[in-house]
């Protein structure tokens, strides 16, 4: 009988405890985590105050309807505007999960428009190359073929943009003239679909696992902003993944210069410790869908009081440990390392990124970008035999995209994971190399 997860996976294996940035399975074999779960843990796990608090919650607060306010949800509200968020971005909306967290800031998106009496503003543009969760509405409309497969009956068709991908610009890679051929094409959807229909354009200013932390061009954002605005579209900023230090900002947004007129964050908010995520606005989305009469509804878990309790602990230690101002020079030398070792390598086709979100990029011919055939499932191989030599790495690419290696380890590694890490990928590389050599 399969116990677990509902579809066995070969990658499958029992993991009795976490400590630090190790895991350890029911045999007692020590695995780095390079992957911090999904991209999640920032802080370390073990954690003994995060337990601490989530306890005492618990009993002072089991359950409490979400409109409610209880300590724990204003301890958080208050660490989240006083120390990280924009200042632009006053309203907070707390969900369980980054799925959550997407359809609320759409629903926002769309209500405000109907709130300004304009209600055929109500396409969301996305991404050609994108990921924004798991519910039916946002797998439809986020670019990963991979994960609609069996659904495409039902699902609502995406409307995107391009993904401003410097390594595969038609145009030629790293072309010096990228950032127009993006620009342009952002301007050619807008005027097909028309400005007076569109209401947002959900974006990741970084992409997380589906492209492996593809950076637009220089520039890119700011000049993208600039059109939106002077198309009255909004931007919401999916930072899911790349929020609370992971790209070596509190948010990637600060990165760019850019003001989104909605953000969602969520994984590296509690660093795995609770289920929380978080859809954050400016007051003038949020007293305009007020005035109108019309409901922001809650998720009946949402900001549980012991999962904001965790956030807040989480967050206090991330400032007090300065662990955030740790994130760039550890991805600088990490990055460093794995150029040094790896950008030679015949089936590396770019080692991208910045803090401690790093994609790598598999290939089978580097020259011409051509890619392994899908049913060869590379990333799956270099997966399990990382998670051999006791490292485990997190799978990227779309289906269509592929095959993409991400690291996204917790802020607290040193020289010894980052060149367990650098070693590991290396013989895995290697060992796919002479395997279809």
């Amino acid at each position: 009988m399969i116990k677990w997860p509902y579809l066995p996976q070969d990658l499958g294996l029992e993991i009795t405890k976490s400590e630090g940035a190790y895991l350890y399975t029911k045999e007692g074999f020590k695995i780095l985590d390079a992957a911090g779960g999904a991209v999640v843990n920032n802080i370390g796990y073990g954690r003994e105050e995060v337990a601490e608090v989530i306890k005492e919650s618990a009993i002072n607060n089991t359950y409490v309807l979400p409109p409610f306010l209880t300590p724990e949800r204003e301890e958080l509200l208050d660490e989240l505007r006083d120390h990280w968020l924009p200042p632009h971005l006053t309203r907070i909306h707390l969900s369980s999960g980054g799925s959550e967290a997407n359809e609320s800031a759409v629903k926002m998106a769309i209500q405000y428009q109907a709130s300004r009496g304009k209600p055929e503003k109500k396409i969301i543009l996305t991404r050609s190359l994108s990921y924004h969760g798991t519910t039916l509405n946002m797998s439809g409309i986020s670019g990963h073929a991979a994960r609609k497969r069996g659904m495409e009956s039902y699902l609502p068709g995406a409307k995107t943009i391009e993904t401003p991908y410097p390594l595969r610009c038609p145009l030629g890679s790293f072309h010096p003239g990228a950032k127009g051929y993006y620009l342009d094409n952002l301007k050619k959807v807008i005027q097909h679909y028309g400005a007076e229909n569109i209401a947002a354009l959900l974006m990741e200013p970084v992409n997380g696992s589906s492209g492996g932390a593809i950076y637009p061009p220089e520039g890119y954002w700011v000049e993208a902003q600039k059109i939106l605005i002077e198309n009255d579209i909004l931007l919401i900023a999916d930072e899911v993944m790349t929020g609370f230090g992971r790209t070596g900002f509190k948010f990637s947004c600060e990165d760019y210069e850019i003001k989104p007129d909605i953000m969602i964050a969520g994984k590296g908010m509690s660093s795995g410790y609770a289920a929380i995520s978080g859809t954050y606005s400016t007051d003038k989305i949020a007293n305009s869908i007020m005035d109108a009469g019309y409901l922001v509804m809650f998720h009946t878990f949402a900001a549980l009081p012991l999962s904001c309790a965790a956030a807040n602990s989480v967050l206090q230690i991330l400032r007090r440990e300065k662990l955030c101002e740790k994130v760039t020079p550890l991805g600088a030398r990490l990055k460093q390392k794995l150029t040094d070792a790896l950008d030679e390598h015949p089936l590396v086709a770019e080692i991208r990124g910045k803090g401690l979100l790093i994609g790598i990029e598999i290939v089978k011919d580097k020259e011409k970008l051509i890619s392994f055939d899908e049913q060869e499932r590379i990333t799956d191989q270099i997966i399990s035999k990382g998670l051999e030599e006791g490292v485990l790495l997190y799978p990227g690419g779309t289906g269509e995209y592929r095959d993409i290696v991400c690291l996204g380890p917790p802020y607290i590694i040193g020289e010894e994971e980052i060149d367990l890490i650098v070693d590991t990928l290396v013989k895995v590389l290697n060992h796919i190399q002479v395997k279809y050599n």
